[in-house]
C-alpha cells in the first residue's frame, strides 16, 4: 500500500566541478543586452546676429502677436536666446509692446500695447 508514495525516481547524479565549469561557459545569455539609445533632440542652428530681413520682421511681426516672450521671438524669428531679449528691449523702448506683469527676472511677458 506505500507503493504510491514511494519515489520511482533515479537518483540525481551530482556533476563534478569541471562539468558545472563547462555547463556554464556553453550556456552563456546569447549577445550582451544593447542600451536604448535615447531620444536625440535635433539641434537648433539659430542666427546670432540680426540681418535685415530678420530685423524687418521683427519690427513688423512680432508687434502685432499677443504673447511675445524671448522663446517665441526665438522659435519664429530663428535667433538664439540673447537676441531675442534684446530684441524685447528695442520693442518696449519704441512702445510697441507692453509687459503684462511685473518684471521677472527669468521670464519677460509681454503683449501687443492696444491703442
Amino acid at each position: 500500500w506505500l507503493k504510491g508514495f514511494v519515489s520511482t525516481m533515479a537518483p540525481k547524479v551530482q556533476k563534478s566541478k569541471e562539468a558545472k565549469a563547462k555547463a556554464a561557459m556553453a550556456g552563456g545569455k546569447g549577445k550582451k543586452k544593447k542600451w536604448a539609445k535615447g531620444k536625440t533632440k535635433e539641434k537648433l542652428n539659430n542666427a546670432v546676429m540680426f540681418d535685415k530681413s530678420t530685423q524687418d520682421k521683427l519690427l513688423k511681426e512680432i508687434p502685432k502677436a499677443k504673447l511675445i516672450t524671448p522663446s517665441v521671438i526665438s522659435e519664429r524669428l530663428k535667433v538664439n536666446g540673447s537676441l531675442a531679449r534684446l530684441a524685447i528691449k528695442v520693442l518696449e523702448g519704441k512702445g510697441v509692446i507692453a509687459p503684462v506683469c511685473q518684471r521677472h527676472s527669468k521670464q519677460l511677458i509681454y503683449t501687443r500695447k492696444v491703442a
